[in-house]
């Protein structure tokens, strides 16, 4: 999944090593304990450090027993200007214009687990996962869907199929969730003013995260003047209010935050505004965050590369510690039709800020996170029809869930006969499609579990998402790209799962029963 609901995609959940969650063990300590500098001979060249490469912006993370206080000054006499410490998960952001800086540092194996660079381009994008561009809703379209409403409906939700796929629209009648839950969306911001939003949207909880330091001036959350939609369509699937407005949301009831992670101009997402976009939820109350999008430069990042190792590590520390503080990190799987429980995976499009090296990955070492790291559910999308959407990157064990996220090619009965998913965006309503449109309906239906089982850890909603899912067995063809019916050959199933829907398409009626 590249960008925000348009041409690129995303990928999926499977464990990072022993070595990754050994370390994240004994991190309660990280602030606690002395740790050695490292030798003198680094001492000696990080004081002559050289200046004259590009700005980047760098990750270390600490190891088990160092301290931050020595961290930095390595960072420093390394000709690093620290940008921010996350303490609690021993992470430091940090700028260098050194081209030696990582190395010096990893040089360091009494301060630093790993160094990376988050990306190949000097200082000034993470991808989204939406497939295509926007269609926006016409006045004749809407007027059409108004008309065709039932008692009760919004005005728009005639052509919202995707509620009705997963009972949502019956959910409503019994509970639209609880405004003491919050679902944040680590995405391209949010406009809070739209009056679709507007009375569920929480100021309070919302923060502009780009750079790696959370910004909470007002309206710093907002998507920039030229930026994309995609935060905001993301936000109406999830809780749009039923007001008399426009569309519902799956849990029209629960409050939204919005924590914007992409860069102005490239609708970026790199590595330490994530990092940031995950503390911030956690020290929030945040109880679900919503992630459609992969952490840019790269597609996946492989644990052989130091700098892409190190982009791992700190997001893995990150999501776990939002995940020990009660929330429950919800992914899309990507818009590459890519199978990641294969052996190899064709990568043809990192480095995304610079120029691109095709390059053949294994899916289980070089991850595609957030999707891929543990503990987040990994959603695949599905369009009217049932049938697994042909964009949807898959793969047995490593889906979780599915849930719709549109399809051009599977038309629906509506007034609007438009497969893909409809939606709020800036200054009115539009359609999209990809797995990131699936995933906020897995992020609506872990609201409404949590306001029906308020004291449910993340891995309990986790469980409840899979074992109240519509079971689902591989379809005998889907749709290909180019809308012609195909042998659904690349479906595998096996203990109780299928590689196209995980352990089912979620259900919102028994989440609130």
């Amino acid at each position: 999944m590249a960008h925000l609901g348009s041409g690129r995609r995303r990928a999926l959940a499977v464990p990072v090593g022993l070595a990754l969650t050994a370390s994240l063990a004994f991190l309660p300590s990280v602030a606690a304990s002395a740790a050695p500098l490292g030798n003198t001979a680094d001492a000696a060249t990080a004081s002559k450090a050289e200046t004259t490469g590009p700005k980047l912006s760098y990750v270390a993370n600490l190891n088990a027993y160092a301290t931050v206080t020595a961290a930095k000054k390595a960072i420093e006499r390394a000709g690093g200007t620290v940008v921010t410490a996350h303490e609690q998960i021993g992470v430091i952001v940090a700028h260098s214009q050194n081209p030696e800086f990582a190395k010096q540092l990893r040089a360091q194996r009494g301060l630093f687990v790993s160094v990376g660079a988050t990306r190949t381009a000097p200082l000034q994008t993470v991808q989204t996962t939406e497939e295509g561009t926007t269609q926006k809703l016409s006045a004749a379209d809407a007027a059409k869907a108004a008309a065709d409403t039932a008692p009760g409906q919004e005005p728009l939700e005639s052509n919202q199929w995707d509620l009705r796929a997963i009972k949502a629209d019956q959910a409503h009648k019994i509970n639209d969730g609880s405004p003491d839950v919050t679902v944040g969306i680590i995405d391209t911001g949010v406009d809070d003013t739209h009056p679709d939003l507007a009375a569920n949207f929480s100021k309070e909880q919302s923060a502009n995260c780009v750079g790696g330091v959370p910004d909470t001036s007002e309206g710093a959350w907002r998507p920039y003047v030229d930026g994309s939609d995609h935060g905001t369509h993301v936000a109406g699937t999830i809780g749009a209010p039923r007001n008399g407005v426009g569309v519902s949301g799956v849990a029209p009831g629960v409050k939204l935050a919005a924590i914007k992670v992409s860069e102005p101009g490239t609708s970026l997402f790199y590595t330490e505004a994530v990092v940031c976009g995950f503390m911030f939820a956690a020290e929030k109350g945040i109880e679900v965050t919503n992630n459609s999008y992969y952490v840019d430069p790269w597609y996946f990042n492989c644990k052989t590369d130091d700098d892409q190792k190190a982009l791992v590590e700190a997001l893995t520390r990150a999501s776990n510690y939002a995940q020990r503080k009660g929330v429950l990190n919800v992914a899309a799987a990507g818009n590459e039709n890519f199978d990641l429980a294969a052996d190899s995976i064709v990568d043809d499009t990192s480095p995304n800020d610079t120029t691109p090296t095709p390059r053949t990955i294994d899916p289980r070492v070089c991850l595609d996170v957030p999707t891929q790291l543990p503990g987040v559910v990994t959603v695949t999308a599905t369009g009217d029809k049932g049938f697994k959407s042909y964009y949807s990157s898959f793969g047995l064990g490593v889906a979780d869930v599915a849930a719709p996220g549109g399809d051009k090619w599977q038309v629906p009965a509506t007034p609007d006969a438009n497969g893909r998913v409809l939606s709020t965006i800036p200054g009115g309503y539009g359609y999209k499609q990809g797995t990131s449109m699936a995933t906020p309906h897995v992020a609506g239906v872990a609201a409404l579990l949590k306001s029906a089982h308020p004291s449910a850890t993340p891995s309990q909603l986790q469980a409840m998402l899979k074992g109240q899912a519509t079971k689902t067995a591989c379809p005998a063809q889907v749709y290909d790209a180019t809308g012609v019916l195909i042998n659904a050959t690349t479906c595998a199933s096996k203990w109780g799962q299928t590689g196209y829907y995980g352990y089912g398409v979620v259900d919102a009626l028994k989440a609130v029963k």
